[in-house]
């Protein structure tokens, strides 16, 4: 396709995009709770196939028993993890590794890097609810500690949790995806890799320039100052 065919193509995508732009600004602005959104976002999905023309009861019968055949086999995985889960917090593993960093009484930066590789490691075993349970009692101190705003601290264990979801070889979300796609391991590690790096960027990115998460919480809440 050349450049023109492409740009044209992708005018198909602004639906898309303003619906995205729309579920946004319902939270954002508490027009909705984030389980609201999900709905919104539902509503407007079908909304979207229906002004395309792509709305059918078949296409709806379809697209119901796939997402009901991809929520158990989630819902299955996760029942797994969940006993492993509940595992690990018998033994103390997680808190143990996290009380262990803490003891290293490292400078800020390098403390990010080793709750960084923390996170990734337990990412191996564990789903995303899981490691943030069994790890903040012990971590948020020693975020607080080094100088850190909870607000940011928040927004980077998201990201920190989802790509040790996606790490290869063994991240959890990848058996999700192998599932999912009938491919094998190797393959679905591999085309997971350039995601994992994206969000290894975009932590080393917040983490020197910690203003670029400040930014909308101090839109949503401007008399409620946050510190940097």
């Amino acid at each position: 396709m050349t450049w023109r065919e492409r740009v044209r193509e992708s005018a198909n995508l602004m639906p898309v995009l303003a619906l995205i732009a729309l579920v946004f600004a319902a939270l954002l602005f508490g027009w909705a709770t984030a389980t609201e959104c999900a709905a919104w976002g539902v509503m407007g999905s079908l909304a979207i196939a229906w002004w395309g023309g792509f709305l059918s009861w078949d296409s709806f019968w379809a697209s119901v028993m796939g997402s009901m055949r991809i929520n158990c086999m989630i819902l299955l995985i996760l029942a797994g993890a969940s006993f492993m889960s509940t595992s690990m917090g018998y033994t103390g593993i997680p808190a143990a590794l996290a009380a262990w960093v803490d003891s290293l009484k490292l400078s800020p930066y390098v403390l990010i890097a080793a709750l960084t590789a923390m996170y990734i490691v337990l990412g191996t075993a564990l789903d995303g609810i899981s490691m943030i349970v069994l790890t903040t009692a012990v971590v948020i101190p020693m975020i607080k500690q080094a100088g850190f705003d909870p607000v940011w601290f928040g927004i980077f264990l998201v990201l920190v949790v989802e790509m040790a979801e996606v790490s290869p070889p063994v991240g959890f979300n990848l058996f999700v995806l192998q599932t999912m796609s009938g491919k094998d391991s190797n393959t679905v590690a591999l085309a997971a890799l350039p995601f994992f790096f994206l969000l290894v960027a975009a932590v080393a990115i917040i983490t020197i320039f910690p203003e670029i998460v400040m930014l909308l919480p101090e839109l949503a809440f401007p008399d409620t100052p946050v510190r940097r």
